[in-house]
């Protein structure tokens, strides 16, 4: 099972920096004066971006057009949750529930089109990394009085 956070926050990194990819938000030829933001997320290779751009772009036919640009906001542009919240004047729990509803679609697209991504080991890296550190202590039993 994939982190779909991650590997769309990968794919926004990527969606961000390709100059070929048309959800810059930066007008042509003023690319170059705005200083770069430095983005701690390591982009996806361009095999994985187009295979992932190809599930997002289903969002367009298959579901609803403001879910497209709820995603290309928070991992392409990189706005908040509570900021796309104040924005379209609804709570926070909503705008996570869409992104939820979202990710698991984008997540059932390249499941269903059984893509392999190149970096589907780096997040499994991070699950098994964050279940070997975490401890589990066993649960103390409760005491029933009869």
């Amino acid at each position: 099972m994939r982190n779909i956070q991650l590997v769309l926050s990968r794919w926004g990194a990527w969606a961000r920096d390709d100059p070929g990819i048309d959800y810059s938000h930066i007008a042509a030829g003023f690319k170059g004066l705005l200083p770069g933001k430095r983005c701690c997320i390591e982009p996806c290779c361009d095999d994985d971006g187009l295979c992932i751009d190809s599930a997002v772009r289903r969002l367009k036919t298959a579901r609803k057009p403001h879910e497209l640009e709820l995603i290309l906001r928070h991992y392409v542009y990189g706005q908040s949750k509570s900021s796309i919240a104040l924005t379209w004047k609804c709570s926070e729990r909503e705008i996570r529930r869409q992104l939820q509803i979202v990710e698991g679609f984008i997540d059932g697209c390249l499941a269903v089109a059984g893509v392999t991504l190149e970096m589907d080991e780096i997040p499994q890296m991070h699950i098994d990394k964050k279940i070997i550190d975490k401890k589990i202590l066993p649960r103390p039993e409760k005491n029933v009085v009869p």
